[in-house]
């Protein structure tokens, strides 16, 4: 399977790409519990049917000692005892802010407020720019049809 467009080799992406890097540098850098960033990753990846995240985000949780169970259990977290209360309400937001087409109203006050209850304004500001971000990068490669399964730990940096 080869992806429709080469976002590693085309020089417009190349630039868009550093970009959002950069601000995924920052959220990276942030106080946001690394593993909730990688938790928000997946499940957003999973929503948006996005291998290629997936795949990534998945072996970078393995690589930073998450465990299998956990991992297993990202898609079902609503019926998993594994997950803290920060983290579901961060997997909550996730899932809203992902399925922002879904509901007319958007992120509901509750799920913001139990989110707002775990997270300090500027874990807050991460935790927003985590799911606008790693949503962009699930459109690009759901587009492309961006390949999984080839992701090594490290690989991008």
């Amino acid at each position: 399977m080869d992806a429709r467009l080469n976002l590693f080799g085309n020089p417009v992406a190349a630039k868009v790409f550093r970009h959002i890097n950069s601000a995924g540098k920052v959220i990276g850098d942030s106080t946001l519990p690394a593993a909730t960033q990688e938790l928000v990753k997946i499940r957003a990846s999973q929503i948006n049917g996005c291998g290629f995240c997936t795949d990534m985000h998945t072996k970078d949780a393995t690589a930073a000692g998450e465990t299998a169970q956990r991992l297993h259990l990202v898609a079902a977290w609503r019926e998993a005892k594994v997950f803290t209360d920060a983290e579901r309400a961060a997997l909550e937001l996730a899932e809203q802010g992902t399925r922002i087409a879904d509901a007319a109203g958007g992120v509901t006050e509750e799920a913001w407020a139990n989110a707002a209850k775990h997270y300090d304004e500027d874990q807050l500001a991460a935790l927003v720019c985590l799911i606008a971000v790693i949503n962009a990068y699930n459109r690009v490669n759901v587009i492309v049809q961006q390949p999984a399964g080839d992701y090594e730990p490290g690989m991008f940096g």
